[in-house]
């Protein structure tokens, strides 16, 4: 299992504590300083059955200066957006967990992080 996390944030740091209160095995991946590439992003959105736009923080100052609350939504436009989560590994979502069994999760609730433990 992997999770992608960013140290500063309180959900990926209550993710952690579950996962280590239940003594699961992870990698850590601090996806700030080692961004997924495009084929990575798309392979964790197909586990996750979401568009990339799904996965988006649209607060952030980054998707401000993109603009991305006004792109549009279509999946044709699935690509370019992958290319800025790629770009701007900031812009996504988290703590994303990726399970052994192929499925995946944005853990950002207790319930969410346990669905993927064994």
């Amino acid at each position: 299992m992997e999770i992608w996390i960013n140290p500063a944030c309180s959900k990926c740091q209550s993710a952690l504590s579950l996962l280590d209160g239940e003594e699961a095995q992870y990698v850590v991946r601090y996806y700030l300083e080692e961004p997924p590439t495009v084929e990575e992003i798309d392979a964790v959105l197909q586990r996750l059955a979401l568009e990339p736009w799904d996965l988006t923080r649209i607060g952030e100052p980054a998707a401000a200066e993109l603009g991305l609350a006004e792109w549009p939504r279509e999946a044709g436009d699935r690509t370019r957006w992958i290319e800025a989560l790629a770009a701007h590994p900031s812009l996504i979502q988290r703590p994303i967990i990726t399970a052994d069994d192929g499925t995946a999760v944005l853990g950002r609730s207790p319930e969410s992080v346990r669905s993927v433990l064994p």
